[in-house]
């Protein structure tokens, strides 16, 4: 049990070097702002709601801006 123990200490000791020092980059939101408001209607939420969901859906990066 502990030759299992010290194995997984050694290979997450190991991994972790090489996961910090891949570069970190934001992906593109998938989704358009138009059509995160026609799913928001699809889902039969009002307007306004539906703007504000969406609202917070580009604020997590999973929708991209509304251009004006």
């Amino acid at each position: 049990m502990s030759m299992a123990l010290a194995t997984a200490v050694v290979a997450i000791g190991l991994a972790a070097p090489m996961a910090s020092a891949a570069p970190v980059s934001k992906p593109a939101p998938p989704y358009s702002y138009a059509s995160c408001l026609a799913a928001t209607k699809q889902k039969g939420e009002s307007p306004s709601y539906g703007k504000w969901h969406c609202d917070q859906l580009v604020k997590k990066g999973w929708v991209k801006p509304q251009k004006h």
